[in-house]
């Protein structure tokens, strides 16, 4: 009996699949562990900087004191991310909601997008920095200023990328669509906003992001509570240690805010393959 014909055609499909499902574990084994190899290194060559020029505490700490910082002042960071937090998740869903409405007003009126649309650019082009001066003159010095900030910085990506997927649809499907006498309503939300969705997260997972830096922004204008006003008071103070602290807490709040929108990505947009998230 020849080797070909000493293994049977089940155990080479068996051992194929086993090959496949090790390869895979690899492959997600490695994508684990290399970003938490590319932090060790990144801390490790931090800690060797500050060690080796002999950098005062007050303008850079090493991570181990940044770490203890992170523990003892703890309650202080939590307690001034709630309100950031606040204020990002509402500039967020308040931003993106009014730039859902008016791209969809855009598509419909063609008009009035090139009415507005160089409006909307034009407001686009004033750095933050100088619209949030502004909105806390008209809002006043609470949380709606940031939330304004917030909600402005949110806009405009999801306006671009929502007008672009409700108008990138398939012709010959608005053409069947037309054939069956579909109305506006259905060929909306049957055809336009199903394409618009992967358009859509694309520009929220920007927001995710820039909502809690526009919170921040507002913070350092007028604002005694929340990271941008902790930012301002530990570098006033000299206390680089709290201020890498209140930066970590920060990073890892939008990143926490934009793994989140990428999970309900997948949930929603489920034809879109895996490699295009």
């Amino acid at each position: 009996m020849t080797l070909a014909t000493a293994i049977s055609p089940d155990e080479t499909v068996a051992d194929a699949e086993e090959d496949f499902r090790r390869a895979q574990r690899r492959i997600l084994l490695r994508r684990r562990l290399l970003p938490f190899a590319g932090v060790a290194i990144f801390l490790g060559i931090w800690a060797a900087l500050v060690y080796l020029f002999k950098v005062p505490p007050f303008v850079a700490p090493t991570p181990l004191l940044v770490a203890q910082t992170l523990v003892s002042k703890g309650d202080v960071l939590l307690a001034n991310l709630v309100p950031t937090a606040i204020e990002a998740l509402s500039g967020f869903f308040l931003g993106n909601l009014v730039a859902i409405v008016i791209a969809t007003a855009f598509v419909h009126k063609k008009t009035l997008e090139e009415t507005f649309f160089p409006t909307v650019v034009l407001i686009n082009t004033i750095p933050v920095v100088a619209k949030a001066p502004i909105l806390v003159l008209l809002l006043g010095n609470g949380m709606e200023p940031k939330i304004a900030i917030a909600a402005l910085i949110c806009f405009f990506p999801t306006l671009v990328n929502m007008v672009r997927g409700l108008e990138a649809v398939n012709p010959q499907a608005m053409e069947l669509m037309r054939v069956l006498s579909a109305s506006k309503s259905e060929v909306f939300f049957k055809l336009r906003l199903f394409n618009s969705l992967p358009y859509l997260f694309s520009a929220l997972k920007i927001s995710a992001s820039t909502s809690v830096v526009g919170a921040i922004v507002g913070e350092w204008i007028g604002s005694n509570v929340g990271i941008g006003a902790l930012i301002i008071q530990a570098t006033y103070s000299f206390d680089s240690a709290l201020l890498y602290a209140t930066v970590i807490v920060a990073s890892c709040f939008s990143m926490l805010f934009f793994v989140s929108v990428t999970m309900l990505e997948r949930l929603i947009v489920r034809w879109q393959p895996s490699n295009a998230h």
